[in-house]
């Protein structure tokens, strides 16, 4: 049972990280992650993805 949840927190490591950095695109890197993450390339680009810089947000006065 352990590894079955180390794997799928494995699996969806990049949608983790997404979503702690509070990424612009976190759902579509989830969703990238979802239908892709079981290829390694798949996988790689939804990883690269989450590591990029984030957008930021200005706020008008």
């Amino acid at each position: 049972m352990e590894v079955v949840i180390v794997g799928v927190l494995m699996m969806f490591l990049p949608t983790l990280i997404a979503l702690l950095r509070g990424h612009h695109n976190a759902f579509a890197i989830f969703l990238t992650n979802l239908l892709l993450g079981w290829t390694v390339i798949g996988w790689l680009i939804a990883l690269i993805w989450s590591t990029t810089a984030r957008e930021q947000r200005v706020r008008s006065a």
